[in-house]
């Protein structure tokens, strides 16, 4: 059946609906969707979002003809309101997160945990009057379930909106973000009220509902939806219907987007027998039966915004390009990022491996450096319904940060963390006040990795700036921050920190370059690349020095080898060697996360994170999330030493 998440699916990529059906096709997405909306607090707001409606029934099967049963029982009423009700019409099914019925008058809310303020003006529209790119998805999710409702009841008046986190409403609550809490009956996981707050605490209401009737109109009536085809949207809709009834697949047009296709086959997939679902629509729509991913290919094209336009001239490997695809405009130190991408293309012309490494040009920007060098990372989230008293939802929370030192004789040492994962405590002032401490004891060198860390430190400020009496040290905190940080471009306030923090990625994207990394610059990227470019890098981590007694100081690591290989001499990447979860349980199978034992991505993090906040948990459970994310995020800092490391001694 056409459900609304496999019709919004569709409008990114109708031959996604094919693959779906199709278990052959490999899928690469290992996301666990209980997960995500955990981490993205969809549960929480979807709870939340039902206690404005008092005297709700929910429809709780997951058996859509017993759901359908139960929802057309409720219709009888004259006046009803639903949870989960169950609408169909033909091959067309929708669950509807709150529908409230008034004669024949239908309300349709569906619930997000996506964020809007209601002080300004939500934008929409495009200037060309359609869907913006940010609310497209959300506002086709609407129409589907609207025209759904208007198909299967032809006598129905039906109005649509989008329940959204209102980050102009600030809640009078302390502790409503832990009133909801996710449980496990029988395997089903759900959440449950842990009691019922008071009335005090919802309102103002956090969540608001937007009427998006005109929007519903505006794509009834258009005839593009972005799929490159001149089609009402009840033709678009049957044509979908149609693909999953019949198991057709439906040609899309190549771009941009095919560059994270998840439905794709490592060469290892396809000796099992894995069918890679993006060579099959190049082979469809521009009949090619080479496997273009196998060669350096445009899609890795680091910050390159013209890849369509090569798609159209069907020129879809770096070595088809020529310098009228690239601009090229050199830099007055370092490399442009023209130059980088030329950098990039050329290597892949001319079959070059090799690493590029200015370090002249390092050196230069080395001699303002101060020791000892300070590396920090911080581990962040937001959160739908705030923790607090008179905070808004998606408040930032600043819950982690690792810490390496590097002396001006290469002695290193992991000389710090911070963790705060106690449910429902708002960790930001002990975060920075923990930072400082780190920081403060002498003028060394800040690095960072990206803009992350000084974004999060401004959002810090401001919430420290809109206490009034309630932080007793936080003019000290304040100018802390404004002593590392810059200020935000939009900031009114303007200040130059005496001791800003220098971002390491930039370092790299002007002096380090390695055709290994397919163009990506992330550091989970970097990483594995400079310690197979650095012999010193090899030479002193392939021995347990980490978190020895008479080596490196490790908070979390005892005698650990960062450069291991296989036992076909393949080098492994550090982030795999990561200590699996529960590796002291008899039952060593036991997943927290996700389909993967370690923890090894931001993404991961978050999840860890969200699950210590809303899950009853064992100390056990508990103990282990918290020592996966704290090896996790001393690893992050560990490698940006190294690449500092790798560089000063690279001969």
């Amino acid at each position: 059946m056409l459900t609304k998440s496999r019709f919004v699916t569709a409008l990114t990529c109708p031959s996604k609906l094919y693959f779906m059906l199709d278990r052959r096709y490999s899928n690469t997405s290992t996301d666990d969707p209980f997960l995500k909306a955990l981490a993205e607090g969809g549960f929480q707001v979807g709870e939340l979002a039902k206690l404005y409606f008092p005297g709700g029934v929910l429809v709780d099967s997951l058996d859509s003809d017993v759901a359908l049963e139960a929802t057309n029982s409720l219709l009888e009423r004259d006046s009803v309101t639903i949870f989960e009700a169950a609408i169909r019409y033909k091959n067309c099914f929708i669950r509807v997160d709150i529908l409230q019925k008034s004669g024949d008058q239908i309300n349709l809310y569906e619930v997000k945990a996506k964020s809007f303020n209601s002080k300004d003006e939500v934008k929409f529209q495009k200037q060309n009057g359609e869907p913006s790119a940010e609310w497209r998805d959300y506002l086709y999710d609407a129409a589907f379930q609207k025209w759904v409702c208007l198909k299967a009841h032809v006598n129905w008046r039906v109005s649509a909106h989008l329940m959204l986190a209102d980050k102009g409403q600030k809640t009078n609550a302390a502790g409503l973000n832990q009133v909801f809490k996710v449980r496990d009956n029988n395997g089903r996981k759900h959440v449950e009220m842990t009691k019922l707050p008071s009335p005090s605490a919802l309102s103002p209401k956090i969540i608001t509902a937007v009427n998006v009737d005109d929007m519903c109109e505006h794509i009834y009536s258009s005839t593009n939806h972005g799929l490159h085809v001149e089609e009402t949207f009840e033709k678009m809709v049957h044509r979908f219907s149609n693909s999953l009834v019949n198991v057709e697949f439906i040609s899309t047009t190549i771009g941009t987007k095919c560059a994270k296709c998840e439905f794709t086959a490592s060469i290892e997939d396809q000796k099992s027998g894995k069918i890679d679902g993006r060579q099959h629509c190049f082979r469809t729509a521009l009949g090619i039966d080479n496997n273009v991913f196998a060669k350096p290919n445009i899609f890795e094209l680091w910050n390159f915004r013209g890849k369509d336009k090569l798609i159209s001239d069907r020129k879809l490997l770096l070595e088809d390009m020529d310098e009228a695809d690239l601009k090229v405009i050199p830099a007055a130190t370092g490399l442009s990022n023209s130059e980088r991408q030329f950098l990039q293309i050329q290597k892949a012309k001319t079959g070059d491996n090799s690493v590029y490494f200015d370090k002249d040009g390092l050196l230069s920007e080395m001699e303002v450096w101060k020791y000892p060098l300070h590396f920090i990372d911080f581990e962040t989230t937001t959160v739908a319904i705030p923790f607090g008293a008179h905070q808004s939802p998606y408040e930032g929370i600043a819950f982690q940060f690792s810490h390496h030192i590097v002396e001006s004789d290469g002695t290193v040492k992991h000389a710090g963390e911070f963790i705060n994962a106690e449910p429902g405590s708002f960790p930001n002032f002990d975060f920075v006040r923990a930072l400082k401490d780190q920081l403060g004891s002498d003028s060394g060198t800040i690095f960072r990795y990206s803009h992350h860390e000084n974004t999060f430190l401004n959002l810090i400020l401001e919430q420290l700036r809109s206490e009034a009496t309630a932080v007793s040290d936080k003019d000290e905190l304040i100018e802390f921050i404004k002593s590392i940080a810059k200020p935000a471009a939009k900031s009114e306030e303007q200040w130059s920190p005496d001791r800003e923090m220098l971002d390491l990625l930039e370092l790299v994207k002007k002096y380090y370059f390695d055709p290994a990394t397919k163009g990506s610059n992330s550091i989970k990227h970097i990483l594995p690349s400079v310690l197979h470019w650095s012999k010193f890098l090899q030479r002193k981590y392939s021995k347990p020095v980490y978190g020895s007694p008479n080596g490196i100081p490790s908070k979390n690591f005892q005698s650990w080898c960062w450069f291991q290989t296989t036992s076909e001499g393949l080098e492994k990447d550090p982030y795999d060697l990561l200590p699996k979860l529960f590796s002291g349980e008899t039952n060593g199978d036991k997943r927290l996360l996700t389909n993967e034992l370690e923890l090894k991505n931001g993404g991961a993090a978050l999840m860890a994170y969200a699950k210590m906040q809303f899950e009853d948990m064992s100390d056990y459970e508990r103990g282990e999330l918290q020592s996966a994310l704290l090896k996790y995020c001393e690893l992050d800092t560990l490698a940006m030493v190294m690449i500092y490391e790798a560089w000063v001694n690279h001969v």
